[in-house]
């Protein structure tokens, strides 16, 4: 049986080989990683959202290739329904994908002004109007969703959602954006998986920088 390979990029700068490698682990099945230097033309292109790059994420099962990190969630729901990436109850699976739909094609401003990089901290970050309420509506989401589903993760137990909004997680550390405390206490939990604790450590070992991403602007 040929191997399950998860090809990613950078794991500090790369917010969609994080939620893919999230479901990826969430999921339960065994993958090797395949990364693909920062330095490489494509990748360099999907981090600084430059084009919309098919080579990360992409999951490789049983000689099938799944790109895009929504379609790698839907794919591994399937193959490893147990896990529960998304909920069993068919209202709440609506919900979820709706988020997800949303934070997968949403959310422009937030990602061009505040690019995901796990090394840096930016205390008191200046935040752009348009940013700000991209934030506001993602706090919004935390916030129904958490109120509806009682917690401790956007629907009860841990799904695709969590993995799409943790790289939000990241960037609001990085850039210091303040939260409620019931917002705070969803991303401190997030932060503190084993899972966000082993991403961050191959981040922080990671030797290759993206000048463009290191500069406060």
């Amino acid at each position: 049986m040929a191997r399950t390979t998860l090809t990613i990029s950078s794991k500090n700068y790369s917010s969609w080989s994080l939620r893919g490698w999230l479901m990826a682990k969430w999921s339960g099945i065994a993958f090797d990683e395949v990364m693909v230097a920062p330095g490489d033309a494509d990748a360099r292109a999907e981090i600084l959202l430059l084009s919309p790059s098919i080579l990360v994420p992409c999951l490789t099962h049983e000689g099938l290739r799944v790109w895009d990190t929504l379609a790698i969630g839907e794919f591994l729901n399937e193959i490893a329904p147990k896990a529960g990436l998304l909920p069993k109850e068919r209202s709440k699976r609506a919900r979820c994908r709706s988020v997800c739909g949303e934070m997968h094609s949403g959310f422009v401003s937030l990602r061009q002004a505040l690019p995901m990089n796990i090394k840096a901290h930016f205390p008191n970050f200046k935040i752009w109007s348009k940013a700000q309420a991209d934030i506001e509506r993602i706090a919004a989401i935390w916030g129904e969703c958490l109120d509806a589903h009682g917690g401790p993760y956007l629907f009860g137990d841990i799904s695709i959602a969590d993995a799409m909004y943790a790289p939000v997680v990241s960037r609001f550390r990085t850039y210091d954006v303040k939260l409620a405390p019931k917002l705070k206490r969803y991303a401190d939990g997030i932060w503190d998986l084993p899972t966000m604790a082993q991403w961050r450590q191959g981040a922080l070992a990671e030797k290759d920088e993206i000048e463009e991403l290191d500069v406060e602007f």
